[in-house]
């Protein structure tokens, strides 16, 4: 759990592991993987083909077969599976958009001072267009393509007849969990742009004549309809403590009685709030991307779910090596139906939706 760096050596290793990374984003940059394709190559004549230099592309080469990336055999090189799949722009499995985000990152993470000393996320003062959110949205449909399948397979939802995918960009976890249980109906909910790509990725799907969509601003509109689950997914981080609490009462109000709100994010879990490290680590990309985003601590996220007026709460913990992020999901219960008659009658419940209405 800890990575305390305590000597000079400690400090430099820790600083020098930017070279791998650089190799592997200079590699995506020059496009290796689709000119290597499925063919194998000697240097020069790889060399010829990208008009490159033979010592330059040597030494790439023999880091990236040092990764794993690629297979050297004599004096020839090949792609492994995954260079010649993922990484590769002229396979179907192809995860372009993806890639271009993450590797993006380096150059925006140079910048870390600037949004240190102001607060302030990059290039905050340009609009998001709706190419770049689409961009974005398939980028994490790219992301989550492995993930979502496996989630699905470990959350129980027998007995639900309609979710809610609040912030579902693609759609990915949607399909996923209509996959997995046939009498289930889906909504995915989020910017009209965003909607676009998961209707695109529905229709490849025997399961997407089950999902529907919902336009939605989640910082200020009501959520229309009615739902046993809502599924919130890496959407989190994005806002502050504040947007986060009044879309759980929004969310509440959307929920059948004794319905499951499910959060997946990047929690903290510690009692200092510094781990994961990965948790810790995203919160600097939020920094770097949001107007207020930063990721939070399960024990903070389960006090404003108690205060929204959600009850049994718990952690669902998934099998280690399907989880997008360490140490489970949140799982809140809208209370069941005579709950909500007793709370009417305190008007703990009615003062909880009236607050989602402002």
């Amino acid at each position: 759990m800890s990575m305390s760096i305590t000597t000079f050596n400690d400090f430099r290793d820790a600083i020098t592991a930017y070279r791998l990374p650089r190799v592997l984003i200079a590699a995506i940059e020059l496009d290796i993987f689709t000119a290597i394709g499925t063919d194998p190559w000697t240097i020069p004549d790889l060399a010829r083909e990208m008009k490159m230099s033979e010592r330059g592309l040597a030494i790439l080469c023999r880091n990236l077969a040092m990764a794993g990336l690629l297979k050297k055999q004599g004096e020839t090189y090949r792609n492994s599976r995954l260079g010649a799949t993922a990484l590769n722009a002229q396979h179907p499995a192809y995860r372009g958009d993806y890639l271009r985000l993450i590797t993006s990152h380096w150059t925006d993470w140079g910048r870390l001072p600037e949004s240190v000393k102001t607060g302030l996320p990059l290039d905050h003062d340009k609009p998001d267009e709706p190419d770049y959110r689409r961009r974005f949205t398939w980028a994490m449909h790219h992301r989550t393509l492995e993930t979502a399948p496996k989630i699905a397979a470990q959350i129980d939802l027998h007995g639900a007849r309609t979710l809610l995918d609040l912030g579902g960009g693609p759609g990915t976890y949607a399909m996923a969990f209509l996959a997995k249980n046939p009498m289930l109906r889906a909504t995915v909910c989020d910017r009209p742009a965003a909607l676009d790509v998961a209707k695109e990725i529905a229709s490849t799907h025997k399961a997407g004549a089950r999902l529907s969509y919902l336009p939605l601003d989640l910082l200020t509109e009501t959520i229309s309809g009615s739902y046993d689950v809502i599924w919130y997914s890496n959407v989190l981080h994005i806002y502050a403590p504040q947007d986060n609490q009044a879309l759980f009462r929004r969310a509440l109000a959307a929920l059948n009685p004794g319905g499951r709100l499910l959060i997946q994010d990047a929690f903290l879990h510690d009692r200092k709030g510094l781990f994961p490290k990965e948790a810790s680590l995203f919160a600097v990309s939020m920094l770097l991307f949001t107007e207020r985003g930063n990721t939070y601590s399960a024990a903070e996220t389960r006090a404003w779910l108690t205060e929204a007026g959600f009850g049994r709460i718990k952690v669902l913990r998934m099998k280690k090596g399907t989880e997008d992020w360490e140490d489970g999901i949140l799982e809140a219960r809208s209370p069941g139906a005579h709950e909500k008659t007793l709370a009417r009658r305190t008007g703990s419940v009615k003062s909880s939706r009236s607050r989602s209405s402002r």
